[in-house]
């Protein structure tokens, strides 16, 4: 496929550099969201349907933060415990675990924490990724973790990234406690029409392709097919050029789009 359309690259994989990334109106204000977070030691929780970009956008505000001033600390564990929290935090920190109980973990992450912030003048930021998964204890202790100065203060920000489930958790009244504290909240909705073609176009480009590949009637089908949900975007665009390439087409139209759906994606 790459030589047959003249690619550089494969344009629908997710292995793709941050600041080649289609950042939409959506996503800008999530991105400045997210930033305000960090910016101000708050709590956030982000959500959005798989495969709507959640990851992607976390990816892209970590390229674009001074990590300098913010470093973060990076977690997605769909069996994440508090014990194995704490000892990820710490490893990703560059800290020799002498004891791994629980108890000790915590003591020392808030230490580290604390010397991050008074004497290196740096805000650290926590991000935990797939939070849909995340247990009761565990979210529990995560509302410990924000308790500072008898919970008066907190020295880090903390970002909880997930499905949107995890509105449906937070909402539930065993989890007010957690859900009082969160400052900053944010639902990551799939694209727009436009939306769709402007990341089509995007993606092409970084293959190192200016000429349309797909017909507007092939963007159409995409975007209806795929809700606007960026993964499968993806998956149809990858399905729609291989087929092209197996008929002899240089041009992506709706019938061959519609093909793919039919035969290769709906089972």
């Amino acid at each position: 496929m790459l030589s047959y359309y003249q690619f550089k690259q494969a344009p629908f994989d997710k292995a793709i550099a941050p600041q080649n990334l289609f950042i939409s109106g959506i996503h800008e204000e999530a991105v400045s969201r997210m930033e305000y977070t960090i910016q101000g030691n708050r709590f956030a929780v982000l959500t959005g349907d798989s495969g709507s970009g959640k990851s992607t956008l976390i990816r892209y505000l970590v390229e674009n933060m001074d990590k300098n001033k913010y470093p973060i600390y990076y977690i997605s564990d769909s069996d994440l415990t508090p014990r194995n929290f704490y000892w990820e935090i710490l490893n990703q920190m560059g800290c020799t675990i002498k004891k791994f109980y629980r108890g000790d973990a915590k003591r020392q992450m808030h230490k580290e924490i604390w010397q991050l912030v008074t004497e290196k003048n740096k805000t650290p930021v926590l991000v935990v990724d797939e939070s849909h998964l995340l247990s009761r204890e565990m979210l529990e202790e995560i509302r410990f973790l924000l308790n500072f100065r008898m919970d008066s203060y907190s020295p880090l920000s903390l970002i909880l990234v997930g499905q949107s489930e995890l509105r449906d958790t937070l909402s539930k009244q065993v989890y007010e406690a957690i859900s009082q504290r969160v400052q900053v909240r944010y639902h990551l909705s799939p694209f727009e029409r436009k939306d769709t073609e402007g990341y089509i176009r995007k993606h092409l480009e970084n293959a190192g392709r200016s000429l349309e590949l797909f017909s507007d009637a092939a963007i159409d089908v995409i975007h209806e097919y795929t809700g606007g949900i960026a993964r499968k975007i993806n998956n149809v665009c990858t399905a729609g050029l291989l087929y092209g390439m197996n008929q002899k087409r240089r041009v992506i139209d709706d019938h061959m789009i519609n093909h793919v759906i039919e035969m290769e994606l709906t089972w």
